[in-house]
């Protein structure tokens, strides 16, 4: 089976289950360099049907997550969407999609993820926070987070998302700040400097280019890998595989 996938994590997990790829979004960068060698055929919200075509594929992966209904209604070749918003739907999803393109790599990561699923929430606190990849200015005590994704304006992340759910996982819900809105823009001048820990991800937005002005604002706060927390394939299975064995 020709498959393309729109998912930059499903990506990735597929070329490690040994699944013929087709077609990628321009998104999908991981693994290097096997990734190189796959078409891209546009991004997560838009494509170029006819690049699709020209590809022979048999079925189109989307999310509904990450890519639009427009995309889905307008597709011209089978498609298969994924629905994921916390740890627990991984498995099922992953297993859905296992079976439809009846892969056995991809039912045992499934499984994998099962299991994973039953260890949380992780003893971790804010000092001992995993995926950060360095303190610009560590906090002094137990403090309130919050995990940023945007500026201009402000974006971070709130309740029914999967960053948020990892969060949870790694035993951070008493420290994080809830939102109501999935992605809500909020007004960073109300957020306590004291007693607040701004964790910046790298990605979407570039915040690491910006690591002096960031820590001028006064806060506490970290780079964290954003593809630790939000890449709900292969790539977060690992790292929350990797802080399990840690926690025992």
């Amino acid at each position: 089976m020709k498959i393309i996938s729109l998912v930059p994590s499903i990506t990735e997990t597929l070329i490690d289950c040994q699944v013929n790829l087709v077609g990628r979004s321009r998104f999908c960068i991981h693994p290097r360099p096997q990734v190189n060698d796959i078409a891209k055929v546009g991004g997560t919200k838009d494509i170029n049907w006819q690049n699709a075509l020209d590809q022979s594929a048999d079925l189109v992966i989307l999310d509904k997550e990450e890519n639009t209904l427009q995309m889905a209604e307008s597709c011209p070749i089978d498609y298969f969407a994924l629905h994921i918003t916390c740890i627990e739907d991984v498995a099922p999803e992953l297993t859905r999609l296992a079976e439809r393109i009846e892969s056995q790599p991809l039912m045992a990561i499934a499984k994998r993820w099962q299991q994973v699923a039953q260890n949380g929430p992780l003893p971790n606190n804010m000092i001992t926070l995993p995926g950060v990849i360095q303190w610009w200015k560590k906090p002094d005590t137990q403090t309130r987070l919050v995990y940023l994704i945007w500026q201009n304006p402000w974006m971070a992340i709130g309740e029914n998302t999967f960053i948020q759910s990892v969060l949870d996982f790694c035993g951070l819900k008493k420290y994080r700040i809830s939102f109501s809105d999935k992605y809500p823009q909020i007004d960073l001048g109300r957020l306590a400097k004291e007693d607040t820990v701004l964790l910046f991800s790298t990605e979407p937005f570039p915040f690491d280019r910006y690591q002096e002005s960031l820590i001028e604002l006064g806060y506490s706060c970290a780079l964290v890998d954003g593809e630790l927390f939000s890449w709900y394939g292969i790539r977060s299975l690992k790292f929350l595989e990797s802080i399990c064995e840690t926690a025992e």
